[in-house]
């Protein structure tokens, strides 16, 4: 087997997979999203390998896709190898397929950028139109922004998820839902799986590529180990005091 480096960490659970991303919220993160079966994996895991021993200061984490697929899900990840590249929660880049060349090229331009950003989420800017929508869809950004302002704001508390908090489609939907139960929180929900405008605008405007997503008061919080820690630290109530 290939020696490792340090920063390169194959993911245990989705809870592992937190922890790590966690840990410095400036550092650039790539994900390796990987099958056993799928041929094209195999050239692109020796890459990957390399790319963690050249760039030491990114992280470098290796997702078994199905056998992972709450992470999977979070990420929309719908065939492999498949990259992401993070700084903190803030997506950089993303890489379907076995372009080794693009792999290397987004990692080495990224890894060589500022570490000062800050990547905490601000509920700030437009949403951007969607990149094909449906016929009887078509909006403008200005609408699209609109109305995602109004469905952020039609409640105290608002969970955008995949499904709803009786059936939950993904992991993570499920346990920000536990979560917020087990504190006594009171919120709306909306399904990002009914209306694709309002997920992938929603990804631009809190500038947070996964869901969950969790908003109180109009403004984005964040996602559920983000919640988790404020829950933890009763952060969380005194938010929604």
């Amino acid at each position: 087997m290939a020696e490792t480096s340090p920063n390169f960490h194959e993911v245990q659970s989705p809870e592992h997979f937190q922890a790590l991303l966690s840990e410095d919220l400036n550092r650039v993160s790539l994900i390796n999203f990987w099958a056993p079966w799928a041929g094209p994996c195999k050239k692109m895991n020796e890459v990957v390998l390399e790319l963690a021993k050249k760039y030491p200061q990114v992280l470098v984490l290796q997702v078994e896709a199905e056998t992972q697929s709450d992470i999977s899900e979070s990420f929309e990840v719908e065939a492999v190898p498949t990259f992401v590249i993070l700084r903190g929660h803030t997506l950089l880049g993303r890489i379907s397929g076995a372009d080794a060349p693009a792999l290397t090229e987004a990692i080495a331009v990224h890894a060589r950028g500022p570490s000062s950003i800050n990547p905490q989420s601000h509920t700030d800017r437009k949403a951007a139109a969607p990149l094909a929508p449906a016929a009887d869809q078509q909006e403008s950004a200005e609408e699209l922004d609109e109305r995602l302002r109004k469905l952020m704001n039609q409640d105290k508390v608002v969970l955008f998820m995949k499904g709803s908090p009786d059936q939950p489609r993904c992991g993570f939907s499920r346990r920000i839902v536990d979560l917020l139960r087990s504190q006594g929180v009171e919120f709306s929900s909306f399904d990002i799986l009914s209306d694709d405008n309002v997920r992938q605008g929603l990804k631009v405007v809190n500038n947070w590529p996964t869901f969950p997503q969790l908003i109180i008061k109009g403004e984005f919080v964040g996602g559920l180990d983000v919640v988790k820690e404020m829950a933890d630290s009763g952060e969380l109530k005194e938010l929604l005091a």
